[in-house]
Parts: structure tokens; sequence; C-alpha cells
């Protein structure tokens, strides 16, 4: 991960899998290889593998959910992915998105959607219930989600991608979202440093 201290943009990556070597991993190493093609752009991947997260109504240690909620708080945009299990998103990624707060520090930011699914018709489904939960707490869902279907097909066992036209459009899961940030929410932060500083 680049230094988020040198970047003017962070984007959080989040893994709806917790399985080793799953292929929504594969598929979010793309995603994070295109984003490090951009000097001016940080990245921090969330593996929920990793944090120890409450399911709602319990009681307990919250420090990772802290941790999760600084993450995509001082985030520029976000960046979901998922497997889809049963017709929907993975409930690990609901686990996250109930881990985020209410109200969720979801609002407000852009969002990007990758489905991977082993079936034929990929992960369409999963990607429409997350869409519509993602915008429910307030969250700018981005046109163009992208879903992955046959992705046992796609990858190898070493995690290279063998689609090139596949892998073109997992990256585009990133170069969307870093281009609605350079459009719509660049100029807005310059403009109001300018403003605070007075040269507007």
């Amino acid at each position: 991960m680049k230094d988020p201290n040198n970047r003017r943009i962070l984007i959080t990556v989040i893994m709806g899998s917790v399985r080793p070597g799953s292929y929504t991993s594969k598929a979010v190493a793309l995603v994070a290889n295109e984003i490090e093609l951009h000097d001016d752009i940080a990245f921090e991947v969330v593996d929920p593998a990793t944090l120890k997260l409450l399911p709602p109504g319990i009681t307990g240690d919250e420090t990772d959910a802290k941790k999760l909620r600084a993450s995509v708080s001082k985030a520029t945009g976000v960046i979901f992915a998922t497997p889809e299990y049963h017709g929907s998103f993975s409930s690990i990624t609901k686990l996250v998105i109930e881990n985020l707060g209410f109200p969720s520090v979801l609002s407000g930011k852009p969002v990007t959607l990758l489905g991977v699914a082993a079936g034929q018709i990929g992960a369409i489904k999963s990607l429409e219930a997350l869409s519509s939960v993602c915008a429910h707490v307030g969250a700018i869902v981005l046109p163009g989600p992208v879903s992955v279907p046959r992705v046992r097909e796609v990858f190898d066992s070493q995690g290279r991608c063998l689609d090139s036209v596949v892998e073109k459009r997992i990256r585009s899961v990133a170069t969307n979202l870093i281009d609605y940030i350079r459009g719509n929410i660049c100029p807005r932060l310059t403009l109001e440093a300018m403003v605070r500083a007075g040269t507007a």
C-alpha cells in the first residue's frame, strides 16, 4: 500500500471473502495493481479475515470496527468486491457494512462494485442487492458495476487472469472510480482550498 500521507486521493478496497486464495482476492489484486499505476493515489485493502467484527446486537470489543470505520471515513472513494452466494452478496460484505456505523460512514462516498461468480450469468444478482444496500445507507453508487462470470475459468492457480477482456473490465472498477473522483471531487476540494486561502 502506498503511503496515504503522501497522496491526495485515498481509496479503500473492501474484500467480501475470507476464504484463503479466493477468486475475489485474485480480482482485488488486479484492482489494486491498477490503482498502483497512479502516483497520486493511495489505497488500502480491507481483509475481513484479519478483523474481529461483531454482528448487530452483540456487544463486545469494537477495536477492529473502529479501525474499519476510520479507514472508510478517510477514504475518498470505496470499492466493494464480493462473491455471489445463493443469489446475493456475501454475508461477510454485509457484516462489514453493518460495522460501518449508523449513520454509515459510507454516506456521501462514491462507491464502485465488483462481483465474481462461478455461474454463467455472473454476480448480477449480488451486485443489484449490494447496490441497493449501499444506496440505502447514503453511498453514491457509480454506474457500471463489473460482474465476472465463470470466474474459475478466468484465473489460474497463480492468480493470473487468462482473459484480457475480462482483465480490462476488472481494472475498470478502479479507473471508473478514479475518473469520478478526479472529475467531481478533486475540483471541489481544490476550489475549497482556494477559498480558504482567500485566492478565489
